[in-house]
């Protein structure tokens, strides 16, 4: 707390790559100097750089499944529903097809191997799988691609 005013100090600090961003002062300061920095063509060149990670890192984590013949997808996906806290058998299913797309680069996921990746995680899967997917379906949380055949659950 600054003495003389009675306000709360506050900082900002983010570091990307060549890019680092140290903000202090109050809370309606940083604020303000928070803003002017994300309008700057540095910001994007920061923002730009994590998207680049984040694309290396999912890249690398298909081709490690790949290489490896996928022994570790079980516990790659349990991993993943425990650190988000995953228990509801819904989110479960949601988090299993979004690791078969983006992990392994699955873009058909039947209810088969959406079980057999449960078997793996040693995650109890749910009963009836086609219908977790038709109300996810019926909610708008999953939507299939447009084309012949795609009216299953996939």
């Amino acid at each position: 707390m600054d003495g003389s005013s009675g306000a709360v100090e506050s900082r900002i600090h983010i570091r990307v790559g060549d890019v680092d961003v140290d903000l202090t002062g109050t809370a309606k300061e940083v604020d303000s100097r928070m803003l002017n920095q994300m309008e700057q063509e540095i910001w994007s060149t920061a923002l730009a750089s994590i998207r680049g990670a984040r694309e290396a890192a999912i890249e690398a984590a298909r081709e490690a499944a790949r290489e490896s013949g996928l022994p570790e997808r079980g516990s790659s996906f349990k991993a993943l529903c425990d650190y988000n806290n995953l228990t509801r058998k819904p989110d479960q299913v949601l988090a299993a097809i979004q690791y078969l797309r983006e992990v392994e680069g699955k873009e058909d996921s039947p209810p088969r191997v959406i079980h057999g990746l449960f078997t793996d995680a040693g995650i109890e899967s749910p009963g009836n799988l086609s219908l977790y997917l038709n109300r996810l379906r019926e909610r708008g949380l999953l939507s299939f691609p447009v084309g012949d055949g795609n009216n299953k659950n996939r």
